[in-house]
């Protein structure tokens, strides 16, 4: 079948990491069909070139700014001269919809497919809007009801996906987090208690109350260290609770780190602590498990449904203090888990392997259900 993925989100030399998520989504589609690339690429991340080649994948650019309605309507234009020849539209996160749905324009080719995959936070948790932007919400998720098929990559992410869609389907194909060979866990012969965190240094990632449960852990005798690797806004702010509550000894902030670099840091560490207020699916979490690291996480999003609870905690509330009693309560648990045993409770359900044939299903069953 002849795919073409659309998204604005795709990596560029301006910003390397920008959607690399989509990056290995196309590269399971790939597995079993014949898939090009799309990517609406806006101004900031725009570093001129219009054609190239991404790990095998042939891509073209087409400007587009999702604030600049003119720019919207000019990208509507050429994504529907670029999408000639297709047997299949598979448009990827939220502002991705915006050419598809300019009135009196129709972007998808006659007889061809449109499957959806969304990742939008927003959409699980409104409040993670800006006061400004949130009215404007049920109008936008509109823009939902246009393609054939939507897949979420968690029920969570799914439930108001599905308020909006009605009876039109949406599917489940989570995000990737491949396997890989595990670090053995520490001897914990120094007495130390290492955690990791991974994500942006934002609100809703919450490193502030991050720091606030290593100062209560030090309180109860425990000896916590926290690396937290990854930049964002409240660099400062968190640097400056940890001065203020006497662990800035204990607090480390790195900065962002390549792939391998992450796994370095979740094989040096005992517990993965992602205090997030909201996720969809978590990707740092399911990775931290992968690797072999049992984790303590916030509750609201899609984790819980793949975090067991031998391997961890899930907390309710931005409470350094339950935080810091939950993480106790998991290391002395799990001490005598193996990384295997703990990798093992996710193993390859989230493999390149398996969200491809997930994206497969998906494309058949709609081509049953159009009757070719």
């Amino acid at each position: 079948m002849r795919i073409t993925a659309v998204s604005a989100w795709f990596p560029t030399t301006d910003a390397p990491s920008r959607g690399s998520f989509v990056v290995r989504d196309v590269l399971s589609i790939a597995r079993h069909h014949d898939v090009r690339v799309v990517h609406l690429v806006p101004e900031q991340d725009d570093d001129g070139t219009r054609r190239l080649v991404k790990e095998g994948i042939e891509v073209l650019r087409i400007p587009m700014t999702p604030s600049k309605p003119l720019s919207v309507l000019r990208a509507a234009r050429a994504v529907r001269a670029a999408l000639e020849g297709t047997d299949l539209v598979h448009t990827m996160a939220f502002p991705t919809l915006l050419p598809f749905s300019v009135p009196g324009l129709s972007a998808v080719p006659a007889g061809a497919s449109w499957v959806h995959t969304e990742h939008w936070s927003a959409l699980s948790t409104p409040s993670s809007l800006t006061a400004t932007v949130r009215p404007a919400l049920p109008l936008l998720t509109r823009l939902l009801r246009g393609p054939d098929r939507v897949t979420s990559v968690c029920e969570f992410l799914a439930a108001p996906i599905r308020q909006v869609r009605g009876e039109r389907p949406v599917d489940i194909v989570p995000c990737i987090v491949n396997p890989h060979p595990v670090s053995a866990r520490r001897d914990r012969s120094d007495g130390a208690l290492r955690l990791v965190s991974t994500g942006g240094l934002i609100p809703r990632k919450d490193p502030l109350v991050a720091v606030e449960t290593v100062a209560e852990l030090v309180s109860r005798g425990v000896d916590a260290h926290l690396v937290w690797l990854g930049e964002g806004p409240l660099r400062e702010d968190t640097l400056a609770k940890a001065r203020s509550l006497g662990v800035q000894e204990r607090v480390s902030l790195p900065g962002s780190v390549d792939g391998q670099g992450v796994i370095d840091a979740l094989g040096a560490a005992d517990v993965f602590f992602g205090p997030t207020r909201a996720d969809n699916f978590f990707v740092s979490a399911a990775e931290a498990i992968v690797a072999g690291r049992p984790v303590v996480l916030g509750a609201t999003g899609g984790q819980g449904e793949y975090v067991r609870d031998e391997v961890g905690v899930l907390v309710a509330d931005q409470d350094p203090t339950l935080y810091a009693e939950a993480l106790i309560d998991l290391d002395e648990r799990t001490r005598h888990l193996s990384a295997e045993t703990i990798a093992g409770t996710i193993g390859d359900a989230f493999s390149t392997e398996t969200v491809g044939a997930g994206y497969d299903s998906v494309y058949r069953r709609l081509e049953v259900s159009a009757g070719r």
